[in-house]
């Protein structure tokens, strides 16, 4: 009996394989129908899914292995609304995962956290991918081994919607690491444009354009610290805000880890025209030292406070 079921399921595999359909993986030329089939076959090895163009309700869950999923064309293949286990479009919870070139956009679930990418174990690189118009873009679990880089990337239109539940732009939980370079945060619909607990974090050469958010609340909050840097980026913000008291925190939520000698220099800040507040651009909650140096910050933002 037990051999007749594995026949089964290698025959349905096969089959599926053979039928064609727009997800590929790359080192055995087999296409399939679903992501989830194709997620599959690569099973605890390693590969490539490439993507063709198209607007797709799918999603999966990587329980294993190291698998890149690559758009066959940037910008062309849509992944809208679907989520799998009521959290995200991919969740990933293998070795490793590589997402380049994708499109993720509208995905709600009931608690207020839906999100394109739910990361909660392993490492993750995201290349040239938009999130939009939706709940979260990107939402971690807690994994201190591993790291997450944010390349090129767009988040636009995230945050607390429909209901004022949940959700910023870009969340990470407890890792290692985050790396946020090259990369855009704009339209905010409530909470943070950048939250992360992460023990490191380099946010360099991006933008922050708060001027058509709505509800907003801090640019970047490391809720419970963080060393690193923060460089070289462009911030906006805008009028319609939750909380305009602060663009960027330090350790509003408690100083649980060191962020003695973080560094955040070289940045450029404004507020739109008619903006009746002053805000702080870097506010501490910790005794540690923080380097706020050579930042080029508009009228009506002091540069450092601490809280």
């Amino acid at each position: 009996m037990r051999l007749l079921v594995i026949t089964a399921a290698l025959l349905a595999s096969t089959a599926s394989a053979q039928s064609g359909g727009p997800f590929m993986l790359v080192e055995k030329g087999q296409r399939f129908a679903r992501l989830q089939d194709a997620v599959n076959a690569v099973g605890g090895g390693s590969a490539t899914i490439q993507i063709a163009p198209g607007t797709y309700r799918d999603c999966a869950v990587q329980e294993a292995g190291r698998i890149a999923y690559v758009a066959r064309m940037p910008g062309t293949a849509i992944f809208d609304g679907g989520t799998c286990e009521g959290k995200a479009a991919l969740v990933l919870r293998g070795q490793s995962a590589h997402v380049e070139g994708l499109t993720f956009r509208r995905q709600f679930v009931p608690d207020g956290n839906g999100a394109g990418i739910r990361i909660e174990k392993g490492d993750l690189e995201v290349v040239e991918t938009l999130f939009a118009d939706g709940q979260c873009g990107i939402l971690s679990a807690d994994d201190p081994e591993s790291s997450i880089t944010v390349e090129r990337s767009t988040f636009s239109g995230l945050g607390k919607h429909p209901d004022g539940t949940g959700a910023h732009a870009l969340y990470i939980g407890g890792y290692r690491a985050l790396r946020v370079t090259n990369t855009r945060f704009e339209r905010g619909t409530g909470g943070h444009y950048l939250k992360s607990r992460a023990a490191r974090i380099e946010v360099l050469d991006s933008s922050f354009d708060d001027s058509q958010g709505r509800s907003t609340n801090y640019h970047i909050d490391l809720p419970n610290g963080a060393v690193g840097r923060i460089a070289r980026n462009t911030f906006a913000q805008g009028r319609n805000k939750e909380n305009y008291s602060t663009m960027i925190t330090v350790a509003p939520e408690g100083a649980q880890q060191s962020s003695e000698g973080l560094v955040i220099e070289n940045n450029k800040a404004s507020v739109v025209p008619g903006f009746p507040w002053t805000t702080t651009f870097v506010g501490a909650w910790t005794p540690e030292s923080v380097v706020v140096r050579n930042n080029d910050l508009g009228q009506g933002i002091r540069s450092y406070a601490r809280r």
